[in-house]
């Protein structure tokens, strides 16, 4: 992967300059990676499967491309609100949280150097969180005992 082309600029996350090998080609292998491993995991594969029809995939691959590109590339080309689908999917608990955060954290592992996978995985985990907070707020739950997800735990 050959790194970002033109137009040049620094772009700087968390007070540190994004890494120079993080690209759109490296942001499509992590997506690619990860859903190909979540849509057949014993647990995660009946709910994204259940809820994406397989001719939708492609389109579902490309948003979530376009998500990752905005988040760390800092492009414009996704729109989206992530939240309400997720908002949607009944039964969704920590343990989906965790198996998620875990095949993600094995696919930036695999894919990305170590200051690109921390960077993919530390936003991950950022959103998972928040997503956490957000369905138990949802659902009229008691959030405050939602504690992050940290690396080490995965």
């Amino acid at each position: 992967m050959k790194g970002r082309t033109a137009p040049e600029r620094t772009i700087v996350i968390d007070g540190k300059p994004l890494p120079e090998v993080l690209d759109e080609a490296m942001v499509h292998a992590v997506v690619h990676g990860f859903y190909g491993e979540v849509r057949k995991d014993d647990l995660l594969g009946p709910i994204f499967n259940g809820h994406i029809a397989p001719q939708d995939w492609p389109a579902h691959l490309a948003t979530m491309c376009d998500f990752w590109s905005a988040t760390l590339l800092r492009t414009d080309r996704y729109a989206g609100r992530p939240l309400p689908p997720h908002l949607a999917i009944p039964g969704l608990q920590e343990q989906h949280f965790r198996r998620w955060l875990t095949h993600f954290r094995t696919a930036v592992e695999q894919t990305c150097p170590a200051d690109v996978s921390d960077l993919f995985l530390d936003r991950a985990l950022r959103i998972a969180h928040s997503f956490r907070l957000a369905i138990a707020f949802n659902r009229g739950e008691d959030s405050t005992a939602i504690t992050p997800i940290w690396k080490e735990a995965l």
